[in-house]
């Protein structure tokens, strides 16, 4: 706050100040008062009101100052309101109680706003277990009646499957923290599971697997880490070189204060440019464009969300046309801290 735009805010009443001097200073000139007296009332009052207005400014100055630089310092800015101490001056006091009922009307529409998104994603949570009964109902029909086209529904109804698993992990990416458990959990059989489930697509697109060294125990919500490691396996199958047997490896190596999971295929690989930008929501990047147009830049992403929220990290590295390397990094005490 500048003495300048505070004395340009203040400039009528100055103005008035300094008529109502020359005014009584007029009336001093028609009668017989000492040059002393007709000197001291005008200083005496521009003075008066000079101070009162310096004074004024600076409890103005160093309230408004506080504000800015504990507004610097909030990372949660609307909390600016419970911050502020009480003012010494009227529209100090006014502006607080304008803050706390905006914040409090602000408070009542959030809280409003949560309600709807939790019955929301609690409808579409509902909605996903409700469609994995006729989908796995479908299953069994297909499996009772094999010929080619009920083998080819059954791959479908597979993709509709993880997408709406896929669905659902979205819908609880906000709140894993309410829906995971944390526990020792061996890596072996996390990889298995995850092998398993896609063992028909490994057998049709005549995957090789090289899976070696996965016998260690993480720290670790199972459920979710097979979600993640699904949406990698995905992605890799999704890339792969048209004119060439995909390869993927998967093993693990223990480090002082970590546990890395490794996944490497050789698929088509990542631009240099596109790397920092996978984990971007919606970035399909030019693979996802040119090669898969029904990508949704969904799947890298929600790792990464997942990832985030279970407190362990995932780095990718990539080279067009070599392929790509993703970790997944599991901190050695995150069992114990947890």
């Amino acid at each position: 706050m500048k003495f300048k735009s505070y004395l340009k805010d203040n400039i009528v009443t100055l103005l008035l100040i300094i008529f109502v001097v020359a005014t009584i200073e007029i009336f001093l000139m028609i009668y017989d008062v000492s040059m002393w007296v007709r000197i001291y009332i005008p200083i005496s009052i521009l003075c008066a009101y000079i101070i009162g207005m310096v004074v004024s400014y600076y409890k103005r100055k160093n309230f408004y100052n506080k504000i800015f630089n504990t507004l610097d310092d909030l990372d949660k800015k609307y909390l600016i309101s419970e911050m502020i101490g009480n003012p010494e001056f009227l529209d100090g006091k006014l502006l607080k109680e304008i803050l706390e009922e905006a914040s409090k009307s602000m408070t009542e529409h959030v809280n409003e706003f949560k309600f709807l998104m939790e019955d929301y994603k609690e409808y579409i949570e509902l909605w996903i277990h409700e469609i994995k009964i006729p989908i796995a109902t479908s299953k069994m029909i297909i499996e009772n009646n094999k010929n080619d086209v009920t083998k080819s529904i059954d791959e479908e109804l597979d993709k509709i499957d993880d997408y709406t698993e896929q669905a659902l992990f979205y819908a609880r990416s906000n709140t894993v923290e309410k829906d995971y458990i944390i526990k020792r959990t061996n890596l072996e059989k996390i990889v298995n599971t995850v092998i398993m489930k896609n063992k028909n697509e490994f057998i049709q697109e005549k995957i090789h697997l090289d899976i070696h060294d996965t016998n260690v125990e993480v720290g670790t919500d199972s459920k979710w880490v097979i979600f993640i490691l699904n949406q990698i396996i995905h992605n890799s199958i999704k890339y792969k070189k048209q004119d060439e047997t995909l390869q993927i490896e998967i093993f693990a190596k223990r480090n002082k204060e970590n546990i890395i999971l490794y996944i490497k295929d050789n698929g088509i690989g990542i631009k240099k440019g596109e790397i920092t930008r996978v984990f971007e929501k919606g970035f399909t990047g030019s693979n996802g464009r040119i090669l898969n147009k029904k990508s949704t830049g969904i799947g890298l992403y929600l790792c990464k969300k997942l990832c985030d929220k279970l407190g362990m990290a995932i780095e990718l590295n990539s080279e067009e046309d070599v392929g790509t390397e993703i970790k997944l990094v599991f901190p050695q005490n995150s069992f114990n801290a947890i």
